[in-house]
């Protein structure tokens, strides 16, 4: 008789567990290592100390790098702690010797619990060789020292009053969060994190038809909290949460003194608001249910408001005007914005094998409830303007509805497409509504086992409700020009890839990209737009030991717009070519019998601008803006013991770049712009560093 196979199963089952039972009473197991568990426990880390040395001072360098000239600390580490009862712990530490400090730690309770404080610094600077006159930079009062005002920069005492200016500003954040799992199936989280900035960064001042750039203060603070709790279960997921934003300016405006000689008696100084003080609060909620295996909905809403009521600056600092002016209309502005985010997905696996449907809807709302208010306008501290100003509300509704299936046909050929629809209603605007589909295509496939494919195409349509001039701007535009942003506009877009492993050793990857725009009703105003992007890869194994990879790509944008100089109909026209390439090649090696390890990576980039103004007359060309960047990175790791080893770097940057903006710009080249003589980046900088690396 025949055994049904179920009970022949358990019945093999239950002989092998009468086995294991005898093969445990029989054999000690108290010394077994488990090699395969996810987690090891008791204490490990890694420390590693060493010093590293800076050849030159570059502000491009040291942005976001921290490695400024002359020597530094090499400091960091790790340290990961775990016992049987699932109490865990990390902390890690990284560049504590420069101002790209971070340190970060962790701890939890398996199954119940985790924490999280981290704390990280990052610089920000903005030019090399920077000079002003003005004397109190980093405050909220710039002075000139004796011998200012003057007509034009060649007339100011310049070389005896010029002093370095270092502008930019250290940004450091302290954020920490915990995580509650201790009720079956929730998630409590409370995030908080704290950025504070403290510098300067670049900005100017206008006098009429005179400027100077100034050193605008940075004394920013941004804190934000999160509370949410989720539920996880079958076949319903949720989530709630709370957020909340604040942000205050510790320098809400800086005053200046002008150095050129007033036109308007008493117009010695001017004023600048700074970013205001502002709240933000949003609750929002999500809500995914799986109704059965082929269909799945979920929802997600969120409602906010933005909230804005700082001060109003005085409308000049020139008594002659101020006295004649009417009163501000209010004290501070009152602001306020609620905002809406909403968003309906389903998703559906068709009794037609291998196709999924999917649908969606969203909308995002903000709603200005400002009042309108009315103000006196001055121009420049020098003059009442020809009318007054009035401030608008900005309100829009966007909507977007989505549909998109995907479909595979076998295991190596699969398809995509779909169809995208969006309104925007905008208030006071030139445009009302307007409204663009997209329709797209994708087919990946690999018609052989070493070679992957892939083909994407899309159309676009914008168009738009009666174009019509604003009534709410202080100058009313060419009625034939068209914002780009709100024209009528056709969009094709194209990519594709292959990959193809030509042999274990060698891999090679190929894509190319493409984007056209036309505005075809713009006759002022952005015209056309096009970009080419083509890009290459390859990875090659020489050995175990040896690795090899390499990339390059190029990628032109251009663009073109017509233009008026005499409010009427196209008298000029403008082209920008914008080019990049980069070129890529890294290797690895082991040697000494795994011993040393070594890497390098060498970068190669260029970029190149072109402006291009037709206006009927010869004139001469605006000069190429150009940036070429050589980056090579070499490190060194050699293994004394398992746990010790001896690490070297060496970092070698080379950049160079030309920009009109900035070359030959000194502080009296301009007889009414008191500029800062900055130079366009340009740095040969040489990066070495030796450490220690114990790992206990």
């Amino acid at each position: 008789m025949r055994t049904p196979k179920p009970l022949f199963i358990f019945s093999a089952l239950g002989a092998l567990a009468t086995a294991s039972a005898s093969l445990a009473a029989a054999v000690d197991t108290s010394a077994w290592k488990c090699t395969a568990c996810p987690y090891e426990k008791g204490s490990s880390g890694t420390v590693e100390v060493g010093v590293g040395t800076v050849s030159d001072r570059s502000a491009k360098f040291i942005d976001m790098s921290g490695l400024d000239k002359g020597g530094y600390l090499v400091l960091g580490g790790t340290a990961d702690f775990r016992d049987d009862s699932g109490l865990w712990g990390k902390l890690s530490a990284s560049d504590l010797g420069l101002d790209t400090r971070s340190l970060t730690g962790q701890m939890g309770q398996e199954g119940l619990f985790t924490a999280r404080l981290a704390y990280d610094m990052l610089p920000r600077r903005f030019a090399d060789g920077a000079a002003t006159p003005y004397l109190g930079n980093g405050g909220n009062t710039l002075t000139l020292p004796a011998g200012y005002p003057r007509n034009t920069t060649a007339a100011m005492p310049l070389a005896a009053t010029l002093q370095p200016l270092t502008l930019g500003y250290d940004r450091s954040r302290l954020e920490g969060g915990l995580s509650w799992t201790g009720i079956d199936r929730w998630t409590v989280r409370v995030n908080a994190r704290r950025d504070e900035r403290d510098g300067t960064k670049p900005g100017a001042g206008a006098f009429f038809v005179t400027a100077a750039q100034l050193a605008l203060p940075v004394d920013h603070v941004t804190n934000q909290l999160e509370v949410s709790a989720a539920y996880a279960g079958r076949p319903v997921q949720a989530t709630l949460s709370y957020h909340l934003s604040t942000f205050s300016n510790g320098q809400a405006a800086l005053s200046f003194a002008s150095p050129f000689t007033p036109v308007v008696t008493g117009a010695n100084a001017g004023q600048l608001a700074g970013a205001p003080d502002n709240e933000f609060h949003q609750v929002a909620a999500s809500l995914a249910y799986q109704l059965n295996p082929a269909f799945r909905a979920s929802a997600d809403v969120a409602v906010g408001r933005m909230t804005q009521n700082a001060a109003y600056l005085p409308l000049t600092l020139t008594p002659g005007l101020a006295a004649g002016l009417p009163a501000l209309p209010a004290a501070s502005l009152d602001g306020r914005a609620d905002t809406f985010n909403g968003a309906l997905r389903f998703s559906y696996v068709t009794p037609i094998e291998g196709l999924r449907l999917n649908a969606s809807y969203a909308r995002d709302v903000r709603d200005s409830d400002n009042v309108t208010q009315t103000f006196p306008s001055v121009a420049t501290d020098y003059f009442v303007g020809l009318r007054p100003v009035t401030n608008t509300p900005y309100s829009f509704f966007n909507d977007r509805l989505k549909f998109t299936g995907d479909y595979r046909a076998t295991n190596s050929l699969k398809a995509s497409a779909g169809v995208e629809y969006e309104t925007r209603e905008r208030s006071y605007s030139e445009v009302v509504t307007t409204r663009e589909a997209t329709v797209w295509g994708r087919v990946a496939g690999q018609p052989r086992d070493d070679l992957s494919l892939s083909l994407k195409l899309s159309r676009g349509n914008r168009g738009h409700s009666d174009y019509g001039v604003s009534t709410w701007t202080d100058k009313l535009q060419n009625p034939l020009l068209r914002k780009y942003n709100l024209a009528k506009r056709d969009r094709f877009a194209g990519a594709a890839r292959a990959d193809w492993t030509a042999t274990e050793k060698l891999s090679l990857g190929f894509a190319i990209e493409g984007t056209k725009d036309d505005y075809t009703e713009s006759v002022i105003g952005l015209t056309d737009g096009r970009s080419r992007s083509l890009s290459a890869d390859v990875a090659y194994a020489f050995s175990e030991a040896t690795q090899l990879r390499a990339y390059g790509q190029t990628e032109t944008m251009d663009s073109r717009q017509a233009g008026s100089q005499l409010y009427a109909s196209p008298d000029w026209t403008g082209r920008i070519r914008d080019r990049y390439n980069v070129v890529g090649i890294g290797a690895k090696h082991m040697a000494m019998d795994d011993k040393l390890e070594l890497g390098a990576d060498l970068t190669v980039s260029r970029s190149r601008s072109e402006t291009e103004v037709e206006t009927g007359t010869a004139k001469p060309p605006f000069p190429a803006a150009t940036t070429s960047l050589d980056r090579l990175k070499l490190s060194a790791t050699y293994h004394l013991k398992d746990n010790l080893s001896l690490v070297g770097t060496f970092w070698h940057e080379r950049y160079e770049s030309a920009d009109w903006h900035l070359d030959g710009v000194q502080p009296d080249t301009v007889p009414y712009l008191l500029a800062f003589g900055q130079k366009a980046p340009q740095y040969r900088v040489n990066a070495l560093q030796f450490s220690v690396r114990y790992r206990y």
